[in-house]
């Protein structure tokens, strides 16, 4: 890199850390803190939420996934992506921003009972610190391939930008992140729309990377120009596509309800219009970016052909920014990988702290402390949190693609924990039910991780344990076990149903009942007045969702 890609990426991501130390100094209470003080507009989470969306992973990982696997990705962030967000913030987060909870664990107690609000904080550190790994092995392959970094040069960088991003998180909170995530966000899309220009340049534009794709073929025999349409493409165990975009709906959908990097956001905006606002920005910005990201994949089976070997794809991020870049554009496509893992670290180390104390240590460890002590607990836990990410690298190394690594882990424990959290809202299934579907739908994907990853149970039907059946299957297991529940305990009645009840806790929880009692008031919009028919964002909703339909089985199908 030249001195001038270096000034561009100190000025541009040390201005957005300093900026977080600066608005650090106006956090003084819990609801500070945890939510904000619930005073966030629309433009600014919905900026935060892409820029937590979209990490320095993607920019790797996606377009290596894409050069292996072609472009059914995108429904990830696209219908998924849209689907999850409003199923999130018109249906379910409003129940637990209307209950005055900080996390969306804490709202299991109220539904389900304590077990399940604990055992939600541990899978969801659980699941967001495995994805912290991800960021971080794909920090240190950007490093190797971009700036020719030695191993302990990169490392001790990544050390360095995990120290800054907890300093500034562990001292502001939701306030600091979402406001530097905004920033961020901006140096993201520059960075973004540099490196496509360059690489659709380079492959000589739309109509060019379509004859040759159309020329070509892979290792299989299989035509490349499958690769654009997701309706065409065979993966290895001739999948169904439809099957394929089912799958990553359900993960799309849950990302948005099981990941409190996400439900935080959203229960720290100023009204209930300013949630359903916010996610709607978000995912119209999320789409073109992340679009154009996975199309830098398949076009690399045009512009490097040579990289067949899956493992291999993982650098062609690195080898366009080297190859295709000008001196400056290198310094900002480098600026916005660093800010999409800034703003991502920020936002699961203050999220999973979060859970840690309210969910964890002040339900069930030290239950009588001041908040004084509870937020202490939480700034020290942001950077534990940061640290256990680190644990993953070995696991994630053994995979030939880290999306593969990362998808591995999803139906284990989240998709189970989605379904309840769903069916908790939208029926009324007994208290009992929760961890009932939990246990059923948790060793029902532990059974298929071991089918899948250790050794083969021939007395299994891989219907119900492949990678892509195993999402809908999940839901299936969990889902029944819950309304088998529902029969034998019984339905509850709708009178019973504790979205504004405090949770069941004894007298000497004073933190945890008081913190609450300060978010007791709900804004239904900024607005004095009715919100106008054209800010509806129900009408938004459903154009996003049209979009999405159309993208995925229209264009790209």
């Amino acid at each position: 890199m030249s001195w001038l890609d270096w000034l561009i990426v100190f000025v541009l991501n040390g201005s957005v850390i300093a900026f977080g130390f600066y608005l650090a100094r106006s956090t003084k209470s819990s609801s500070d803190w945890f939510l904000g003080g619930r005073s966030l507009p629309w433009w600014g989470l919905g900026l935060s939420i892409f820029a937590t969306s979209v990490d320095n992973a993607d920019a790797v990982s996606l377009t290596g996934y894409a050069y292996n696997h072609g472009m059914h990705i995108i429904t990830a962030f696209t219908l998924a992506s849209v689907c999850g967000a409003i199923l999130a913030s018109f249906i379910v987060v409003p129940v637990l921003y209307r209950g005055g909870f900080y996390t969306n664990a804490e709202y299991l107690e109220t539904r389900f009972g304590k077990s399940i609000r604990t055992i939600s904080a541990l899978i969801q550190i659980q699941y967001r610190t495995s994805m912290l790994g991800l960021m971080i092995w794909s920090i240190y392959l950007m490093l190797q391939g971009i700036l020719e970094f030695t191993p302990v040069q990169c490392w001790a960088l990544i050390v360095l930008l995990v120290i800054f991003t907890a300093a500034y998180t562990t001292w502001g909170g939701l306030t600091s992140v979402v406001w530097t995530d905004a920033l961020q966000s901006l140096i993201m899309i520059a960075g973004g729309i540099a490196i496509f220009c360059a690489v659709w340049s380079a492959s000589g534009g739309w109509s060019e990377t379509v004859q040759k794709l159309s020329e070509s073929t892979d290792e299989q025999g299989q035509p490349l120009i499958n690769w654009l349409h997701i309706g065409q493409f065979q993966d290895a165990n001739s999948t169904s596509p439809y099957l394929i975009v089912i799958g990553w709906t359900i993960v799309g959908l849950g990302y948005y309800t099981v990941n409190h990097t996400q439900t935080m956001r959203l229960m720290g905006a100023r009204s209930l219009w300013d949630m359903k606002m916010a996610t709607l920005f978000g995912c119209l910005l999320i789409m073109p970016i992340m679009i154009g990201t996975t199309l830098m994949g398949v076009m690399g089976r045009v512009i490097v052909p040579e990289f067949t070997d899956h493992s291999a794809a993982d650098q062609l991020f690195p080898y366009y920014a080297n190859q295709f870049l000008a001196p400056g554009f290198k310094g900002l496509v480098v600026a916005g990988i660093l800010s999409a893992a800034i703003s991502t670290f920020d936002s699961i180390g203050s999220a999973l702290s979060a859970l840690f104390t309210r969910d964890i240590y002040a339900r069930w460890i030290c239950t009588d402390q001041t908040e004084k002590h509870y937020l202490k607990v939480t700034r020290w836990a942001t950077i534990g949190i940061l640290l256990m990410g680190f644990l993953y690298i070995p696991f994630i190394v053994r995979y030939d693609n880290m999306i593969q690594a990362f998808r591995t882990l999803i139906p284990i424990f989240v998709t189970p924990l989605f379904t309840i959290y769903l069916l908790g809202v939208l029926t009324r299934v007994p208290r009992e039910s929760g961890l009932v579907g939990l246990i059923a739908g948790s060793l029902f994907g532990l059974l298929g991780f071991i089918d899948r990853e250790l050794f083969d149970l021939e007395w299994l039907s891989p219907m119900l344990t492949e990678k892509w059946y195993a999402f809908p299957c999940s839901m299936i297991v969990t889902a029944t076990a819950m309304f088998a529940a529902a029969i034998k305990w019984g339905w509850l009645k709708k009178e019973a149903l504790p979205e504004k009840k405090q949770p069941e806790v004894s007298p000497k929880h004073d933190w945890l009942s008081e913190s609450r009692q300060e978010l007791l008031e709900i804004k239904l919009s900024p607005f004095s007045k009715p919100v106008p028919q054209y800010l509806n964002p129900n009408w938004y909703a459903i154009l996003l969702i049209a979009l999405s339909f159309w993208i995925i089985f229209g264009f790209f199908w």
